[in-house]
């Protein structure tokens, strides 16, 4: 008999050729942080994610934007990532639709009207 995962281990399900293969995982020294910036850089044999926050989201930075976490990973694993972000993203856009990248184009005004009274006819 298996013992229950504990407060912080999680059980992840990971979709083998023919069957569901489960990995245990333990999360409990995870450091959640808030991010807003990402830079990608690499090596022939090395994928380099720095994370940090961007004060300034608007336009070109005038201020050096500090990194805060650093992910350096090989590019199986980094692959493997990607697939996992895209199958995410697909899930999340189908449900609440596409997100816009472009900031420009969220903030641009008139881009939300209002919605038409019910009833009323195109013109």
């Amino acid at each position: 008999m298996m013992a229950e995962p504990s407060t912080e281990e999680k059980v992840v399900e990971i979709p083998a050729a023919n069957n569901q293969q489960q990995i245990h995982v333990d999360d409990s020294k995870a450091v959640a942080m808030y991010v807003n910036f990402c830079r990608v850089t690499g090596t022939p044999e090395e994928l380099i994610i720095d994370f940090g926050l961007n004060p300034q989201p608007f336009g070109v930075p005038t201020e050096p934007i500090a990194v805060t976490q650093r992910i350096v990973t090989n590019y199986y694993t980094a692959k493997r990532m990607l697939y996992a972000l895209q199958m995410t993203l697909q899930r999340h856009e189908s449900v609440f639709g596409v997100l816009e990248t472009d900031v420009q184009r969220r903030v641009q005004p008139g881009a939300m009207r209002p919605a038409a009274p019910a009833g009323a006819r195109a013109g």
